[in-house]
């Protein structure tokens, strides 16, 4: 079927939204999420907490075993494996934290007060916190980690160990790079006028993130209590097939992941994307053309 070439109104609606429209539309978004009630924020926060530990479990799966394939072809599998979860959070819907943290682009136009900007990101950080770890406890108990004689176990708590280990001023670093990525594929949404648009917006900044290494705090409540999980309840047999011990993980722990790897990572993440993206797109298109309206 082709378009009426005499149409015009039905051929640009197709067109992607342009950057400044796009800016008001996060600002718009952004009211809409700090007005909304309680009970339907932290419902669809403990969705986007398992739908993103959904990308983290595909992620962990894919990888396992592919350590013979270059570094990072191993690491782009992941990424792409690793995008389901935003995928799955802004096509079904759902409140993230990473991504809210674009409400900074309504505050900074005092249409959003600090008290509901910080309402919002506190209720979907609790949120997302249970349905990751939520996920977590299910994924252990459905005995998911044992496949491939527990080599997604052991790929599995090898990435936990390894995020506990990481120094605090790098998790901060990491997750500052991983959120400006984040909500780049949040923006780059908004210019989308279909699913497919979303979805294609969605891959390559998410795999580059995944692929990079950098740190997502919403993951990590999945990746590193998963991993906890295994090691402190996994059975003997498991130990076997997988050719090591608890001992070995001694960096994996409640302390070191709350304080070493969950802190800097959430205080990375908000100036990632709240300061990186959010604030800086609001300097560009929303502050212009309130300076604009004032002076006229």
């Amino acid at each position: 079927m082709f378009l009426n070439s005499n149409n015009h109104s039905e051929i640009s609606k197709f067109d992607a939204l342009l950057p400044r429209d796009m800016a008001r539309k996060v600002e718009s978004v952004g009211i809409q999420k700090a007005e909304a009630d309680t009970i339907s924020t932290l419902v669809l926060a403990i969705l986007a907490g398992a739908f993103i530990s959904l990308g983290a479990v595909f992620a962990t799966t894919v990888t396992t075993g592919a350590g013979e394939l270059p570094y990072g072809l191993v690491k782009l599998l992941g990424g792409i494996s690793f995008c389901l979860g935003l995928i799955l959070v802004i096509v079904a819907g759902a409140e993230l934290f990473t991504g809210n943290n674009l409400i900074v682009m309504a505050w900074a136009s005092k249409r959003v007060r600090t008290k509901a900007m910080l309402r919002n990101w506190i209720l979907v950080y609790f949120g997302n916190f249970i349905g990751a770890v939520g996920t977590a406890l299910l994924m252990f108990f459905s005995g998911q980690y044992r496949f491939g004689s527990s080599s997604v176990g052991l790929t599995a708590i090898k990435i936990a160990s390894t995020k506990c280990q990481l120094e605090w001023d790098e998790a901060l670093i990491l997750g500052v790079m991983c959120n400006a990525l984040v909500c780049l594929a949040v923006w780059l949404c908004f210019s989308a006028r279909t699913t497919t648009d979303r979805i294609l917006s969605i891959i390559f900044p998410i795999s580059a993130f995944v692929a990079s290494g950098f740190e997502h705090c919403v993951a990590n409540m999945y990746f590193v209590p998963f991993g906890l999980l295994i090691k402190n309840m996994a059975d003997t047999d498991f130990w076997i097939q997988a050719g090591t011990s608890p001992e070995a993980f001694q960096s994996l722990n409640l302390i070191q992941f709350l304080m070493g790897n969950l802190l800097p990572v959430t205080l990375g993440n908000i100036f990632g994307g709240a300061g990186m993206v959010g604030l800086i797109y609001w300097f560009i298109y929303i502050r212009a053309g309130q300076k604009t309206k004032e002076e006229g």
